[in-house]
Parts: structure tokens; C-alpha cells; sequence
């Protein structure tokens, strides 16, 4: 039997388009999912469903979207988003050029300089217990400069706790709004300090972003250290029932430790007071000029 065509789902593709274009214009304004909420008076449930593309939403309450996000509900409908005269203009231009010049202009446009992409932003990495949270804080307190964790962030934003935002989207969408809360911190903030979760660094496309973003410092400690301040954070998990619970520690650290040494700088916080780590980050933050004074 010959194989049949299938010509795609036009319901399937609307919502597929208005889920992106929904969540572009949010980032766009660095708005929570929570602060959209407020506005249009759609729960924030409704609302990740929707930019998941699994939210079959009524013409009003996409309205109510859309007016909450300053658009014409026909800009998140439309098959193409219209442009102005000059933009139709120049898109045409460019797509009528050879491609060497395609690569010129787009060279032209990308930022240049990686100082200024990172601005006055500082991301701490490493593996959990080497005290990135603490030390971030501190830091920020010191320098005033706001901290922010990310996966906190990513809690505000969605409205519910870390596990449940695990349950809900699964390892997959977490790693989505992982990369949409790092474009969202770098889009508000010019001067900040960020702590990511330590297995951030094992998605490429995710972790080259946050170095093109952010100055980058790996926080470590040794094995034992780490298990030891976890466990002090009243999670045995790692060691109950689980004797070989140091050896894939270590592995572990050894898969993750190229990754965490393309970082700018590193502060190791074995054996050292929490005074003494930060004084030794705050003397690494000075020295690489990380943050410019404030004129």
C-alpha cells in the first residue's frame, strides 16, 4: 500500500505559533509569568501551558494576553508578523545578497566586544556545597549589587516550587526555562551576581551563553567538603543508603571539572572560613575588574 500524505494540523501550528510568539514577547519585556498573570488576569498554570503549546486558550482570554503584553491579539495570530516599510525594505535587500555578504552584515550587527556583553554581570558555577549560595550573597551585600539564584528565578517565574516545576515539565522543559531565566537576569540586570545549579554547565549551547553573559568564577571545595556541607544543609541523600555515594561524587566532579575550568577565575573554599572564601572572592572580582566602580 502506497504511503499516504498527511498535511499538517493548521490547529496544531496556530497554537505552536502563538505559544512562541507569547513567550518572545514576554522575555522581550522581561516580564515574570507571574507579573503577566497579574495583568491579564490568566493564572500563571494557564500561562505555561499556553507558551508550552499545550494550552488550547479562548479568543478572550488571549486578548486578555495580549492587551496585558501592549499587542494586537492578530500579532500573536497572524502567519507572519507584519513589519514597517524600512524593516520590509532591508530584509529584502539582505535576502537578495550573496551570502558573503549575508555573513558581513551579520558579523557587523553581532556584538563585539565580550566586556561589554558581561557588563558588570558575575556568575558563580560549581558543584552544590562548595558555597556558591552563601558566598553570592555576601558578595552581593558587600559590593551592593543584587543576588540572584537562578533556580529561584525560575520558581518566581512559573509560580511553583522547584520540584513541582521538575514534575510539571520534566528534565527537558526545566532546561528550556533554565536558559530562558538566564536571557531574562541578563536582559534586567547590568551588575549582579548569579549562582547556577552545577549540572548547568553540561548544556552547551546554555553554558556558552552564560560566559558570552556573564563573568564566570568556579567555586570549589574538595569531595568531602562537598558532601559534608550538603549534609549540613539537612539533605542525607547523597550518603543514606547509598555507599558509593563518595566514588560518584568524585566521578562526577571529574566529568564536570573541564567544564567548570573554562571559567574566567576560580575560588577554592576548602578548609577556608566562610570570612576567609570571601575575602578571596571579593579580592578575584577586584583583580579581574569584573565590576567597574560606579561613576
Amino acid at each position: 500500500m502506497p504511503d499516504t500524505f498527511q498535511s499538517p494540523d493548521p490547529g496544531a501550528a496556530l497554537i505552536a505559533r502563538v505559544a512562541e510568539r507569547v513567550s518572545a514577547a514576554r522575555k522581550k519585556k522581561a516580564l515574570p509569568r507571574r507579573v503577566l498573570s497579574e495583568r491579564s488576569g490568566v493564572s500563571p498554570r494557564y500561562l505555561a501551558q499556553l507558551e508550552s503549546g499545550e494550552g488550547n486558550i479562548s479568543i478572550l482570554l488571549l486578548s486578555r494576553v495580549a492587551a496585558a503584553l501592549d499587542l494586537k491579539v492578530e500579532a500573536l495570530l497572524a502567519d507572519e508578523i507584519p513589519m514597517d516599510h524600512d524593516a520590509q525594505r532591508f530584509a529584502a535587500i539582505y535576502r537578495s545578497a550573496p551570502p558573503e555578504v549575508q555573513h558581513e552584515v551579520s558579523a557587523l550587527l553581532a556584538p563585539r566586544d565580550p566586556a561589554l556583553m558581561r557588563a558588570g554581570r558575575i556568575c558563580l558555577i560549581g558543584l552544590r556545597g562548595a558555597g556558591k549560595s552563601t558566598l553570592g550573597r555576601l558578595a552581593g551585600e558587600a559590593l551592593k549589587i543584587p543576588f540572584v539564584e537562578l533556580n529561584e528565578d525560575i520558581e518566581n517565574a512559573v509560580d511553583m516550587p522547584l520540584s513541582e516545576v521538575m514534575a510539571f515539565y520534566g528534565e527537558d522543559g526545566y532546561r528550556r526555562l533554565e536558559a530562558e531565566a538566564l536571557d531574562r537576569i541578563s536582559s534586567i540586570h547590568d551588575r549582579v551576581i548569579l549562582a547556577v545549579a552545577g549540572g548547568l554547565v553540561a548544556q552547551q549551547n546554555t553554558y556558552d551563553r552564560l560566559r558570552e553573559r556573564f563573568h564566570t568564577i568556579w567555586v570549589r571545595t574538595s569531595p568531602p567538603e562537598h558532601m559534608q556541607r550538603v549534609r549540613a544543609q539537612g539533605d542525607v541523600r547523597p550518603m543514606q543508603g547509598n555507599p558509593a555515594a563518595m566514588a560518584q561524587l568524585k566521578e562526577l566532579l571529574a566529568t564536570r571539572s573541564p567544564l567548570y575550568d573554562l571559567a574566567e577565575a576560580q575560588v577554592n573554599t576548602s578548609n577556608r572560613t566562610i570570612s576567609s572564601s570571601l575575602n578571596d572572592l571579593l579580592s578575584t572580582i577586584a583583580k579581574y575588574k569584573f565590576i567597574d566602580p560606579v561613576a
